[in-house]
């Protein structure tokens, strides 16, 4: 027999406490990966990385406070917890190999059609591994086509966040940027859930039987919020992350050339110290060409 579905049991409170995690791991992890690359490369690794752990980790939360609101009315649900933390891992990683590639190939081209499309597999991926740790008296079924525009939606969303990324810009620039993929980063979780039927194996009646989704899912979220506020910690404290400077555009790496730190556009005429711009004039002993 069919299951009765329901991904809404708490009305609109799961839905948007999931978009706003989302959200949250979005922002965190754009403007890590704005200021990875800011810096010289013996930085840029360790930027990229706590990137990849507060998009994962965002996204990876944004799916299971919404999966508090999912209920199968005959029958109780319960979730593996090595399977579950298992879509952790995958989403930190497959997001991880995403985002490395365009920080140190750049948020264009081919480097950015690869990273957005290794990203957005990973976060379906987490999405449907994390469905798979979903235990109740059923099968699972999925409507193919549901689920092929669910990846699109994922690989599309997190192409353009990259993209955002790469744009090197100020911290609303990345905010906007963050709204947008949390709420792509939703409606790819709930295109998934449209996607989802339950045939149960029996007549069910064990409704009451366990506790409740929100109940066994909340002590699992514990850690990877956690992270999500230290990572925020980390993010309010470094001036040049809350600021953003729209100009600044990472410098161009040359075979033994020693990396710098920062650029501007209008280097040329211009130079920053203690957050002013004092120009710069050509000196006449200067060559006029190189």
């Amino acid at each position: 027999m069919q299951g009765t579905v329901d991904g809404f049991s708490y009305g609109l409170v799961t839905p948007l406490v999931a978009y706003l995690m989302a959200c949250l791991g979005g922002a965190l992890g754009l403007r890590c990966t704005t200021r990875a690359l800011l810096v010289a490369h013996s930085w840029r690794p360790g930027w990229l990385a706590l990137a990849s752990a507060a998009i994962g980790s965002g996204i990876w939360t944004m799916h299971f406070v919404a999966m508090m609101g999912f209920t199968v009315k005959e029958a109780p649900v319960h979730y593996d917890r090595l399977t579950t933390y298992a879509s952790l891992l995958v989403a930190v990683v497959m997001v991880g190999i995403g985002i490395f590639i365009v920080g140190y190939k750049g948020a264009t081209g081919s480097a950015l059609f690869t990273g957005g499309t290794i990203t957005g597999l990973g976060v379906a991926s987490m999405h449907y591994l994390g469905m798979a740790g979903m235990r109740l008296n059923g099968t699972l079924e999925y409507n193919t086509l549901t689920v092929a525009a669910s990846v699109v939606i994922a690989v599309v969303a997190a192409t353009a966040a990259l993209w955002a990324a790469g744009q090197v810009r100020g911290l609303s620039w990345s905010v906007g940027a963050s709204l947008v993929m949390g709420l792509a980063v939703s409606g790819m979780h709930y295109m998934g859930m449209a996607a989802l039927s339950v045939h149960l194996h029996g007549s069910g009646g064990a409704t009451t039987a366990g506790e409740s989704p929100a109940a066994l899912l909340a002590p699992m979220l514990i850690g990877p919020l956690a992270f999500l506020l230290l990572a925020g910690v980390v993010v309010m404290f470094d001036p040049l992350m809350v600021m953003g400077r729209p100009a600044w555009t990472p410098v161009e790496q040359k075979p033994g050339v020693p990396a710098r730190e920062l650029v501007t556009h209008s280097a040329r005429h211009s130079v920053v110290r203690a957050g002013r711009r004092h120009p710069v004039r050509p000196s006449s002993r200067a060559p006029q060409n190189r």
